[in-house]
């Protein structure tokens, strides 16, 4: 991202409020996503970052949150494809064995000077993913073990 935003808060110091805790956060690689993931880590939660293909990004989120001493799973999926909800779902199951949230922020925009100017295709891509992804995410296969947790939109 240019600029690149500041996603840590040298001070403040986290009080174990998620200790133990696991969180999927989708579109957690930057910008906002990887500042909530760095705040989770600091109260003491474990990881699974969701993102498209911005691998660099993720790899730097995940070390942020490896120097606070927590795990951090990356799942590089693309979310406009229903089915992927289950695997983010599954792998993170694997990885840590329990899941207590859920932040979908993953999202996409394309900027544009007119509404004209919007593809269909954009539309349609700006919908699944900034829309019906947080649903699906929220409810597959595997949704009593999260539908029960904190899931935040």
């Amino acid at each position: 991202m240019v600029p690149r935003p500041i996603f840590d808060n040298p001070d403040y110091r986290g009080t174990g409020k998620l200790r133990d805790k696991v969180a999927i956060i989708t579109g957690g690689d930057n910008g906002i996503g990887r500042a909530v993931a760095v705040a989770f880590a600091k109260e003491g939660a474990d990881l699974a970052i969701v993102y498209l293909d911005e691998h660099q990004d993720a790899v730097e989120t995940r070390e942020a949150v490896n120097r606070l001493g927590r795990k951090c799973l990356l799942i590089p999926i693309d979310l406009r494809n229903k089915e992927s909800s289950s695997c983010i779902v599954k792998a993170t199951l694997e990885a840590f064995g329990h899941i207590e949230i859920l932040v979908n922020k993953a999202g996409v925009q394309f900027v544009r000077q007119s509404l004209l100017e919007i593809s269909d295709e954009q539309l349609q891509t700006t919908f699944v993913i900034n829309i019906l992804s947080f649903f699906s995410v929220s409810t597959n296969d595997y949704g009593s073990s999260i539908c029960s947790s904190t899931v935040l939109n």
